[in-house]
């Protein structure tokens, strides 16, 4: 089909419609954890699944290269028609993401312990988050291997698996936190026990959908392919680059949810709170950075640059008008949305006074959101990596100097910094880059 006959802005949203819904099931997730434990008696509570999950989200974002370099390298192979290639991907991805999660649950003392340092929890919920690690660890391989799959079906366009794969994951997640928590009485434990029985029914049901996908896909898989020494390199050099990366956001947050935790645990409360506006506007945003990963990359691996353009400003059209919509949203429901989420009089109180920085912060991160999915679609991960070491440079120096100075709102003010920051320098190095693809119409 000619590229002037592609309807873009209808192959964007065949792909974000259903990662939007999926990915927005996540924060929702954590809307209900943290809402769940906002009954129970006391901030601490709050501070200690908040801890946790951060905890986990370092851990796991950490190995985000999992989802991001499979989607990539798929999406490559995907467009250059080669199926063989699509499943021994699948394979490879699958294996590494299963043997990291081994690694962390042997090594899980040490990780918490460690990570608990970094982020400094007072007396009252390191214990509460430590109970909270030490179940919801045991789900580690089965996560890794969620990721490594999910990448997968993002890379060959089958969003419908991707999404009724993830939309049952976290229903049954939710369903069990309230049973747990709520019913039984099962506290922080609770919420991490419905983790962990989610994690793991899910990686079933995506293995039997991608069995289905593989049956109907032409190309046969070399399994000696699969531990191929050029392909595994690439692999380990796309993954080293994609970690890098995703470690320094996520020292950002961790910055972020420390220096609050140092300013009290009602702040460390109200900010985790705050997060959730944050992070259910970036799991929305997503879907269109996602739909740009892997039309951007099926354009960069059949070497069509006509074809890479306009998939990505039919994406980013719609990025930015939902960034907007967003920042509107937020700007006439905000309290009500921190009310739903917690019933703790002093946390609704500071969290109102910081309402304004998740007004600002949708249409300020969008750019970097629609970038990041073009680098990783083309696997453009050095230049990614850069950006990032150079955009978390510029937020600790602000944290330094914004936090000391305005306190809280300086630590808000710093994350816009960070956005910003990142914007800018993947926009410096990308017309470089897209001068190196082909144009093959």
């Amino acid at each position: 089909m000619s590229d002037l006959a592609i309807n873009w802005h209808a192959k964007t949203w065949r792909i974000a419609a259903p990662v939007i819904i999926t990915n927005v099931s996540v924060p929702i997730l954590g809307i209900v954890d943290t809402a769940v434990v906002g009954r129970l008696p006391g901030a601490e509570y709050v501070g200690a699944v908040a801890i946790g999950a951060l905890i986990f989200s370092l851990l796991y974002h950490g190995c985000n290269f999992l989802r991001m370099g499979t989607t990539g390298l798929t999406a490559q192979a995907y467009g250059a028609r080669n199926g063989g290639d699509v499943k021994t991907w699948l394979a490879r991805a699958l294996l590494f993401g299963s043997l990291i999660g081994v690694a962390m649950v042997i090594l899980q003392w040490p990780l918490f312990h460690f990570a608990s340092l970094l982020v400094g929890p007072s007396d009252a919920v390191l214990p509460l988050a430590e109970d909270y690690f030490s179940v919801r660890i045991w789900a580690a391989p089965f996560a890794l291997a969620n990721f490594a799959l999910l990448g997968w079906f993002f890379g060959v366009q089958d969003v419908r698996a991707a999404l009724i794969t993830q939309i049952y994951m976290n229903g049954v997640n939710v369903v069990l936190d309230i049973w747990f928590v709520l019913g039984l009485g099962w506290g922080v434990t609770g919420v991490a026990w419905a983790t962990v029985i989610g994690e793991t029914s899910a990686l079933g049901l995506g293995l039997i959908f991608a069995a289905r996908h593989l049956a109907r896909m032409g190309g046969k898989m070399d399994r000696s392919a699969v531990f191929e020494v050029s392909a595994l390199k690439r692999l380990m050099q796309l993954s080293r680059d994609i970690f890098i990366r995703s470690m320094c956001l996520q020292a950002a947050f961790v910055t972020l949810t420390a220096v609050g935790a140092r300013m009290g645990d009602v702040t460390l409360a109200a900010n985790a709170v705050l997060l959730h506006f944050q992070t259910f506007m970036a799991y929305a945003l997503d879907g269109f950075a996602t739909a740009t990963e892997a039309l951007a990359g099926e354009a960069f691996g059949a070497g069509k640059r006509r074809r890479f353009k306009a998939a990505v400003n039919a994406s980013t059209i719609w990025a930015v008008a939902f960034s907007i919509i967003f920042a509107a949203i937020y700007g006439l429901f905000g309290r009500d949305v921190v009310d739903l989420i917690t019933t703790i009089p002093e946390v609704r109180e500071r969290a109102y006074a910081f309402v304004i920085w998740m007004i600002i912060l949708p249409p300020v991160s969008v750019w970097s959101f629609q970038l990041d999915g073009i680098f990783i679609g083309c696997t453009w991960s050095r230049e990614m990596r850069n950006s990032m070491i150079l955009s978390l440079i510029a937020y600790i120096g602000a944290v330094v100097l914004l936090s000391s100075a305005f306190g809280n709102h300086g630590l808000w003010a710093s994350l816009v910094v960070l956005m910003v920051a990142r914007a800018v320098t993947l926009s410096w190095m990308m017309p470089k880059l897209v001068r190196q693809i082909p144009d093959n119409n």
